[in-house]
């Protein structure tokens, strides 16, 4: 259980020692900063400690707010101040600076802001809540109380509650007709005690439904896909609106936040071509280029808002059009919309799921997330190219993680390290030639799966490490990720496809997807703040360079049916080697208890 000292007497007639054991916490009273620091002391250091002035007056979730978030180290509202296991040694300090004698009084009297200004001062992550309309006051007499009474009074807190359950930035379809109707479901999941990640894992499996009814080939399976569908989407919306609601955040809960997504939509695409199988037609080329697409555009949004995340100078009139744009209602919506976000995509491929055909479905999540990407991509350069930036060196190895080189990769960029010109524009241009170069091979090249292949890969190895030779700080190197994972993807898409033989394009869908699970494990990890898988199961994998390496030898050295085999293999053991450490982390106590609250994937 948790603690609350309350520094004083407590005041005749007040809720907030009900309030604070309705949240969880053993109240206790100590009435010098010498009582409170034997207190804090006396409470076992892997629990939470909070000092509370007992004149207190506001909302409950206020003080829900600033007690029980998991997320912070130490948080306060007014009154109110609560310090984790790893904030304790700095609140214990404070505490004990804090003077006594005459002329304290006016530190002692108001002990919860003295001590929230002194762990402000020692940087120990303290979060000062955002209240906006809720309250949150110390009354010192009794006209200051009854007006603040009468304040709370005023506003509704469930009603904040449940408004402030909403991810703050969304998409027009989540917004309008997901998210007024699924805030009450979080609710009546909060009320009968169930878990964020239980309702996660509800969605995953009404997702992995709706793909084996899709994989029917029915056009009543397919009508039934697309409302599973759906309401795997309002489930999806329901678990982070619920950890909102009752602040339930956790490592375990972003890990499969951050990767059941994914998971959904891309066991949904292999239902749809087993569906579509089942009717005599093969889109397997094209559910794994809605696969790769899809993942390549993620990694544009990833590697660009890495490169600026901490940049100084971090300005451009595009940027700035951007913001006068913003001010304009109509715009924002039309702008989220185009880019095609992960509500109107589920709405649309479940819709035209029940309605029409599979190589339908495919062909406008194709055509609409191309446009969407280069919507985002064209913008992004031009903001680049316009801005007067200096990116980091956090920046600048962020996109160093998310290239994922391998050990060939790493010899060749040490080998180049130091030689040839410098230039701002040479990473982006040489791993644009690197992903080039080869498929522009294997596209055009009547016999891909030959030893010449196996050469030009090497050459497109070469060209990779001399791309990453340097540090990536140029304007346009946040394009160097999206270059190695297109020339990647699409390599192992296109041998497969001209392998041309049952069960080659599904082995390269589980390979693609492998890969990608590794990547998106990437840039959750840096995300939230503990940086990339360690260097060992990157050069386990690898690298891109280096699985190019292995698939196109695979291809000139077996016969079709035996490269299908070796990339059903290969899928299997990279699934396992990359899935086996990243459960291992997000389990861990290193991990950081992160949620996606940014712009819609």
């Amino acid at each position: 259980m948790s603690t609350a000292i309350l520094t004083g007497p407590p005041v005749a007639g007040s809720p907030l020692e009900a309030d604070l054991r309705t949240l969880g916490f053993d109240v206790r009273t100590a009435n010098d900063p010498a009582a409170a620091a034997e207190l804090i002391h006396a409470v076992p250091a892997q629990e939470r400690v909070a000092v509370v002035d007992p004149r207190f007056v506001g909302h409950l979730h206020a003080l829900r707010l600033a007690l029980t978030d998991p997320r912070y180290p130490a948080a306060a509202v007014p009154g109110v101040l609560t310090a984790q296991p790893a904030a304790r040694a700095a609140l214990a300090r404070a505490v004990g600076r804090i003077p006594v004698g005459a002329g304290t009084a006016h530190l002692t009297d108001v002990l919860t802001d003295t001590l929230t200004e002194s762990l402000d001062r020692e940087e120990t992550g303290l979060h000062c809540v955002e209240l906006g309309s809720l309250v949150a006051t110390v009354a010192l007499t009794p006209a200051q109380r009854e007006e603040a009474r009468e304040a709370v009074a005023a506003v509704d807190d469930e009603a904040v509650r449940l408004r402030t359950a909403v991810k703050s930035r969304d998409g027009f379809f989540t917004t309008y007709c997901i998210s007024p109707y699924s805030r009450y479901l979080a609710r009546w999941c909060a009320r009968r005690g169930l878990t964020p990640n239980q309702v996660t894992t509800a969605s995953l499996l009404t997702a992995l439904i709706a793909a084996g009814c899709a994989a029917t080939g029915t056009r009543g399976g397919f009508i039934a896909a697309g409302f599973l569908l759906l309401f795997s989407f309002v489930l999806d919306c329901t678990d982070g609106q619920l950890a909102r609601y009752s602040l339930q955040y956790s490592t375990m809960g972003a890990w499969l936040d951050a990767t059941f997504d994914r998971a959904k939509e891309y066991a949904y695409y292999a239902g749809l071509a087993l569906g579509a199988a089942r009717g005599g037609d093969d889109v397997w080329a094209l559910a794994l280029g809605a696969m790769v697409l899809m993942t390549c555009r993620h990694v544009v949004d990833f590697s660009f808002n890495e490169a600026n995340h901490d940049a100084t100078a971090n300005t451009s009139p595009t940027a700035a059009l951007s913001g006068k744009l913003d001010s304009v209602g109509w715009t924002v919506w039309v702008r989220r919309m185009i880019v095609l976000p992960i509500g109107e995509r589920w709405a649309m491929i479940a819709v035209l799921t029940a309605l029409t055909t599979p190589r339908i479905v495919f062909y406008a999540l194709l055509i609409g997330c191309a446009l969407a990407a280069c919507y985002t991509t064209a913008g992004r350069v031009l903001r680049s190219l316009t801005r007067r930036a200096r990116r980091t060196d956090r920046a600048a190895q962020a996109l160093a993680d998310l290239a994922d080189s391998g050990p060939l990769a790493e010899l060749i960029a040490a080998g180049a390290r130091g030689r040839g010109r410098t230039s701002s524009y040479l990473a982006p241009a040489m791993a644009f030639l690197s992903a080039a170069v080869l498929l522009v091979w294997v596209i055009f090249e009547n016999d891909p799966a030959s030893w010449l292949t196996v050469g030009v890969a090497l050459c497109s190895a070469l060209l990779a490490g001399a791309a990453v030779s340097r540090p990536l700080k140029g304007a346009l190197d946040w394009l160097v990720p999206p270059f190695f994972r297109a020339g990647e993807y699409v390599t192992i898409l296109v041998l497969a496809a001209r392998a041309d033989v049952p069960g080659a394009l599904p082995a390269a869908y589980g390979l693609v997807a492998a890969v990608a699970y590794h990547h998106y494990d990437t840039v959750y990890r840096i995300r939230g703040g503990t940086g990339a898988p360690p260097r060992w199961l990157v050069r386990a994998t690898g690298g891109h360079e280096g699985r190019i390496l292995v698939v196109t030898v695979l291809a000139a050295a077996l016969s079709p049916s035996g490269f299908t085999i070796a990339l059903t293999a290969l899928a299997v053991a990279l699934a396992l080697l990359v899935l086996i450490e990243s459960i291992r982390f997000w389990v861990s106590s290193q991990a950081p208890a992160v949620h996606d609250e940014g712009e819609p994937a």
